[in-house]
């Protein structure tokens, strides 16, 4: 059994090798830089000291930590410094990657997400009683040119407004729901986590149909299971005892996925969209987050993330 005293002890933040082990996403490539490292460091104190009574408050003094935010925020790389500073006070750490576990690759879903959001705006233009045969030519022509999801088509057909509100409703109903996601898949490794399973399959997604496998992962010595994913807080996820927001507008999540070159669209309309939405779920489920950090590392409570929110313009 781990001896919880080792997490409340005095603690100075180590310094840590170049490579250090990271989340189970296959490809994923995580660089942690110095804002990762401090932002680690600010919320590591706090952590522990929670964990401490977590550990020994569970039947199989197992926790569970969910570390989620938007795009590019650094959810990665703050969970690999976060598992390294457990492991090197002999807390055993994994690291698991949600991204491993929607229904469909990440292709695949981007394909769904723009179905979703144009067929709802389609059927929701209809609904309006407004539709007219030209709209449909139209559409085709705004499709073609990934220009249906830009306000600034309104001001030549503003009859695309009711069009975009309804494909919005559509995507908004899709995004991070068990449409997209299998969330009953991560419930049961959580359970058998904390149920002190000693062995647990874990699934394995790369970027193409063939790249689906499942690994068998030895737990019999982790203690802490780290889940970094943007759904980590939702509604959908059950046993999460500590949830970690890494906060950041809309604007500078778009800004970390260009730095990252995360895809090749990343300035399109529709993802900006996308972007957006997520935002708002994250803003939904952020009253739950155990603890909340800001983009320049200060600490948030609820009351001071909201007011920032406020101050963006977000909420």
């Amino acid at each position: 059994m781990l001896d919880v005293s080792v997490l409340t002890g005095p603690w100075t933040p180590p310094a840590l090798p170049e490579a250090i082990a990271h989340g189970d996403m296959p490809g994923d490539k995580v660089c942690v830089e110095p804002q990762h490292i401090d932002k680690a460091n600010a919320l590591f104190p706090p952590l522990r000291m929670a964990l401490s009574q977590l550990l020994e408050a569970q039947p199989c003094h197992r926790a569970v930590i969910g570390v989620c935010g938007g795009s590019g925020v650094g959810k990665s790389e703050i969970a690999s410094v976060l598992g390294e500073y457990l492991r090197r006070l002999g807390v055993g750490a994994y690291i698991l990657s949600g991204d491993n576990y929607p229904r469909r690759i990440p292709r695949d879903n981007d394909a769904e997400r723009l179905r979703v959001y144009r067929t709802g705006g389609l059927r929701g233009l209809l609904m309006s009683g407004g539709y007219l045969d030209e709209y449909g030519e139209t559409l085709r022509r705004l499709w073609q040119a990934e220009k249906d999801a830009d306000p600034a088509a309104e001001e030549a057909c503003p009859w695309l407004s009711a069009y975009r509100q309804a494909a919005e409703r559509s995507l908004d109903a899709y995004l991070g729901t068990p449409a997209e996601i299998d969330f009953d898949e991560v419930n049961g490794i959580i359970s058998a986590f904390k149920n002190g399973a000693e062995r647990i399959a874990l699934k394995r997604m790369g970027r193409e149909p063939e790249a689906l496998w499942y690994s068998q992962v030895d737990f019999s010595g982790v203690s802490v299971l780290i889940i970094e994913w943007t759904h980590a807080n939702s509604d959908y996820l059950r046993g999460v005892d500590f949830p970690i927001l890494l906060n950041s507008t809309p604007a500078e999540t778009l800004a970390h996925r260009r730095a990252r070159a995360r895809d090749g669209k990343t300035d399109s309309a529709f993802t900006t969209t996308v972007l957006r939405l997520e935002q708002t779920k994250l803003e939904h489920q952020a009253h739950r987050a155990k603890l909340i950090i800001a983009k320049d590392g200060e600490i948030l409570t609820y009351a001071q993330y909201r007011r920032l929110m406020a101050e963006e313009g977000n909420v």
